[in-house]
């Protein structure tokens, strides 16, 4: 019986996720939904040789004066574009960038935020890496965790294994039960997508990780594609299985 309404629980907060999220702006350059009380979800292109046109997602996190941006578009000009919306539209200050691996669509426009002196942060492996390819390199480094305070809000970085890269992290706000995933989860019926630097042996094990550590995650934004919810994780793992 327990398990019934634990259920019926998903759905309805999942019901009220899908019906909360709001549109801020669109546009051809960058479009910016609100998903919960305190996250956005930012959305840049990329054009590719190999896939086109790509929407890349990454997220905005506030909390009293104070703004977080998960993964930097990675035109430079989208970037400032973003920063500039943050401050003039919410009026908030960008305290911060974390890049969550070491591909351009998520360090690409680090320079816009070193411009300004903004701290930006990524593991240890994921400066190593983007040093080796000669990316923009974010400023201070972490191990396998590192725990941002923005106000009363806790946002954590965490490296959980390999797979769509050897670094990928995943952000999380518990306060709001979302999940950052970043390049390492896919949307619903995704492709495999960029395997250049992947471990797909790995993936699984560490989505299945990610699954264990936040059993009741309700809000999962993938690098590329559409928002949902835990089903997003499943999808990824057994995609890789």
């Amino acid at each position: 019986m327990s398990r019934f309404f634990l259920s019926l629980l998903v759905l309805f907060t999942s019901g009220l996720f899908a019906l909360a999220q709001k549109t801020e702006i669109s546009n051809d350059r960058l479009e910016i939904i609100r998903l919960s009380e305190h996250t956005f979800q930012h959305i840049t292109f990329l054009e590719t040789e190999t896939f086109g046109k790509v929407s890349c997602n990454g997220l905005i996190v506030v909390s009293e004066e104070e703004a977080l941006v998960l993964d930097s578009p990675a035109q430079e000009a989208d970037a400032e574009l973003l920063i500039q919306w943050i401050q003039e539209e919410l009026g908030l200050q960008v305290v911060g960038v974390i890049a969550t691996h070491f591909h351009e669509d998520c360090l690409g426009g680090l320079e816009a935020f070193h411009r300004l002196e903004i701290p930006s942060y990524g593991s240890s492996l994921t400066r190593s890496l983007a040093e080796k390819q000669g990316s923009s390199i974010p400023k201070l480094g972490f191990d396998r965790l590192l725990s941002f305070k923005l106000g009363d809000l806790e946002v954590r970085t965490q490296f959980f294994g390999k797979g769509h890269t050897v670094d990928n992290t995943v952000c999380f706000i518990e306060k709001d039960q979302v999940l950052f995933g970043g390049c390492l989860v896919k949307e619903l019926n995704a492709s495999k997508g960029n395997l250049a630097d992947a471990d797909t042996l790995s993936w699984t094990s560490t989505i299945e990780s990610i699954l264990e550590y936040y059993p009741m995650v309700q809000v999962v934004v993938p690098g590329h594609g559409k928002t949902g919810g835990k089903e997003l994780l499943e999808y990824t793992a057994k995609l890789f299985r």
